[in-house]
């Protein structure tokens, strides 16, 4: 729950628009304003204070106790312009927070974090376990010493500095070592725990099992990412408060599946009890990954607890990111936070340029030219598979005419990939046109490259039978300068001549054009690759020099009756 705090008239009314904005994520603090404060501070993970900075700073002062824990502040000042991230910039996340206020209020975001300032992700924030010099090797990174990056296993993480020669170290590993005097363990989620159980038995025995095995096999218990144990276990008390003991989740699986999974210690006894030879061992395999600790039981007598360590690799990462259609202000703030996520950057050399002032120090930049879309999916997929965080760029939205249908056709499930949409040129250009997909619309690419004409013409003319609003991509080039005439001459076939068509080049690029003119007057020799073509329906009008396609709403057929 978000805090929300404001002493004056002028902050009240910023306060309102933020819960009537998030009213599921937001509570508002009545009251003096030193009492709003205490009780949001104790209630809240984070808290928006509409008050100067300073008054501010004089009443968290008192409360502040650990960076880990304390909930994450942000402050507004009176005239809403700036948004700045007071307290808990990463631990609580403040500087996230800034940035979302600062998007809705139209106020200024400020991040003073230092690797936030520099455009380096914090060791803090990666979503890991850290330990160690965090703080002596973050400075090493601001200051541009050299600091080593060593992954014992593949992880999908943000780009970070790495000198072979590094005085400072950044290490990712599950085992359970010591951190040196300038060095930071970063712990992966990467080990699994099978564990099987006789009735009744108690919390202790079964952690104390788990721990122990851990810690004799030279593995770090805050690398554990789940307790897995047969359906039949679901919730016996002593698994159930092990997991939570432990901060994971217990993970079950049916007694067939794990039957199916081949171990080194089958037995008979939770054949007879659950169904399966194995539970320890199974639960821990069944879902891939290398045997570290094969089966053992605890030292009680009798034994009444079972366990097994397994080893799952990092999942590489794979983000298919839609760019919009070229203005900055159009780039959803889920596609800039990929792009500063991933370590590896696929994309036409084009779409590039377009954000490479967004990408974090370090990220490895793969590009190509036109014509290589198969080959940037390929890459994309080879890079992901190797555990990294790769993100492949499009324009518009990546689903649409873009790279995720040749991405998710190389990709298999040996890797994590996650559709970022994006703002599309069809929905650019009704935009600036007007609202000329109010109602059914298609869109139809006229490249032959990849789909022959005979099935590219026989959708035209089934949209055209329908009367559906037609946005035309790719619509002519030097090379392919008949198909755009070609289709306009069938939905003639359909619709009158004066049909509004609008015509939108660079849709929301510096450099932007557009006109609506009809489907008699369309010049196609001023149509390129860079146009989107609209062609309304029978219904599609223009008013006031804009393209409207009407609903039909009850309200728009009595104007009709009444003129």
């Amino acid at each position: 729950m978000i805090g929300l705090i404001s002493a004056t008239a002028a902050g009240a009314v910023a306060r309102d628009r933020l819960a009537a904005a998030w009213p599921d994520r937001t509570r508002v603090y009545e009251g003096p304003v030193g009492e709003a404060v205490r009780a949001a501070f104790a209630e809240c993970a984070q808290l928006v204070c509409f008050l100067a900075t300073g008054a501010t700073v004089r009443l968290l002062a008192p409360l502040l106790g650990d960076k880990t824990a304390d909930p994450g502040v942000v402050c507004v000042d009176e005239g809403g312009r700036f948004a700045v991230s007071l307290v808990g910039g990463h631990g609580g996340g403040a500087n996230e927070l800034a940035e979302a206020v600062g998007e809705l209020l139209g106020a200024e975001p400020v991040v003073t974090t230092a690797t936030d300032s520099v455009g380096l992700a914090g060791l803090d924030t990666l979503g890991l376990p850290c330990e160690g010099s965090v703080a002596l090797v973050s400075r090493a990174l601001l200051d541009g010493e050299p600091v080593a990056l060593e992954t014992e296993l593949p992880w999908p993480l943000p780009p970070l500095p790495n000198s072979p020669q590094g005085t400072y170290t950044v290490r990712l590993t599950d085992r359970d070592v010591v951190p040196g005097e300038r060095e930071v363990l970063l712990r992966p989620p990467s080990l699994v725990v099978g564990v099987g159980a006789s009735k009744g038995a108690p919390e202790a025995e079964i952690l104390g099992l788990i721990e122990e095995t851990l810690r004799e096999a030279g593995l770090s218990v805050r690398s554990v990412t789940e307790l897995a144990t047969v359906d039949a276990k679901s919730e016996e008390p002593g698994i159930v408060a092990a997991a939570g003991r432990l901060g994971v989740p217990l993970v079950t699986y049916s007694a067939g599946e794990l039957a199916a999974v081949e171990v080194p210690n089958p037995s008979e006894a939770p054949l007879a009890a659950v169904g399966t030879p194995s539970v320890a061992e199974a639960a821990a395999l069944v879902r891939g990954g290398e045997l570290l600790v094969p089966k053992r039981k605890s030292t009680a007598q009798p034994a009444m607890a079972t366990c097994a360590v397994v080893r799952r690799p990092g999942r590489g990462r794979l983000a298919v990111v839609g760019l919009g259609p070229g203005a900055r202000d159009l780039l959803t703030p889920r596609a800039a936070a990929e792009l500063r996520r991933a370590s590896v950057l696929v994309g036409l050399d084009q779409y590039v340029d377009q954000i490479r002032d967004l990408l974090r120090p370090g990220t490895r930049v793969l590009e190509s030219g036109l014509g290589a879309e198969e080959e940037r999916a390929r890459t994309a997929v080879a890079e992901a598979r190797k555990g990294q965080a790769v993100a492949l760029i499009g324009s518009g939205d990546a689903g649409v005419y873009a790279m995720a249908s040749p991405a998710l056709a190389e990709a298999s499930d040996d890797i994590d990939v996650v559709g970022v949409p994006g703002v599309t040129a069809a929905l650019a250009a009704g935009a600036i046109l007007g609202a000329p997909l109010g109602h059914d619309h298609v869109s139809i690419s006229l490249s032959d490259l990849h789909t022959p004409w005979e099935v590219i013409e026989r959708r035209v003319r089934a949209a055209a039978e329908a009367d559906l609003v037609v946005t035309f991509y790719n619509p002519r080039s030097r090379g392919r300068d008949w198909q755009l005439p070609k289709a306009l001459a069938i939905l003639a076939g359909y619709r009158e001549t004066t049909t509004p068509v609008g015509v939108v080049r660079n849709a929301s690029r510096p450099d932007e054009s557009s006109r609506v003119t009809t489907l008699a007057a369309l010049d196609p020799a001023a149509v390129d690759m860079m146009t989107v073509v609209t062609v309304g329906n029978t219904a599609t009008r223009i008013i006031a020099g804009r393209m409207v396609t009407p609903r039909g709403y009850r309200w728009q057929a009595s104007q009709e009756e009444a003129k």
